[in-house]
């Protein structure tokens, strides 16, 4: 695992990472026991039987998705390349370097309709990255730096690896647990964005023109400002409102950046 990596990883995120791990396997036992035990009473067993298909339905929902997924994006997206976009080629290169991803993710740049977004899939086993055309429309190259070294820190974190992700999805079970964890790799992969910028000002620009979307007063967004917001955020339903996202809200994102920083 890299260093950046490493050092990058919260604290909140070894913490429930470690504990959905935990919870995750004995609660497969628990299911496993559950169903046999079901399927040994000739009352409930069609039942069982039922509920047994959903998993199976499920995988080979995934699966094909998956292949449509990817075949759209090679047949609709543009793919980056040294000789496509080569200057975004560059940072993704550079930024898997750094992580010591080798081979880097393939990343696509596609028409999102004003959608401001990234996000990081595996697809059959490769590792993806996908920026939507008004992020990099609205960010400078710096910014879109940041955007991609976070994508790339979920591949690198490990976060979209299928085998541990199984073991933790009975961990779903357990109220809040989940969306904690969630919130606390994004946090994560924000310093990783951070790091592979090596500028944490501009970093905080990325995160805030995520909430803003705004190109015509980008350059009179005012950072401290924005992050002061956080005080006049109601205590419980600040936290109400938060405990079942998977993302933190964007003011205490870039109070975490500044402060880790």
């Amino acid at each position: 695992m890299s260093k950046i990596v490493k050092e990058a990883r919260t604290p909140k995120e070894k913490l429930y990472g470690l504990a959905t791990l935990l919870l995750g396997p004995p609660l497969w036992v628990l299911l496993f026991l559950g169903a046999l035990g079901a399927l040994a009473n000739p009352t409930t067993a069609p039942v069982v039987g039922v509920y047994i298909t959903y998993p199976i339905l499920f995988g080979l929902f995934y699966l094909i998705s998956s292949a449509a997924y990817r075949a759209t994006a090679y047949g609709n997206m543009v793919l980056l390349s040294p000789q496509q976009l080569p200057h975004l080629h560059q940072m993704v290169e550079e930024g898997a370097r750094e992580l010591g991803m080798d081979p880097p993710p393939r990343t696509f740049l596609f028409n999102s309709n004003g959608l401001l977004n990234a996000y990081a899939r595996r697809l059959l086993g490769g590792r993806y990255v996908f920026l939507t055309s008004a992020l990099v429309d609205l960010q400078d190259d710096e910014e879109v730096r940041f955007v991609i070294g976070h994508e790339l820190g979920h591949h690198a974190a490990g976060h979209l690896r299928f085998l541990p992700n199984l073991l933790r999805l009975p961990s779903y079970a357990v109220p809040f647990l989940m969306p904690a964890y969630s919130r606390s790799r994004e946090y994560t992969c924000d310093q990783i964005g951070a790091r592979l910028a090596h500028n944490t000002k501009v970093s905080q620009s990325a995160l805030l023109m995520l909430g803003c979307g705004c190109a015509r007063v980008k350059t009179s967004l005012n950072c401290e400002a924005f992050m002061a917001q956080e005080t006049k955020v109601p205590k419980i339903f600040g936290f109400l409102t938060e405990i079942c996202r998977s993302h933190p809200r964007m003011t205490r994102r870039l109070t975490a950046l500044r402060q880790r920083s």
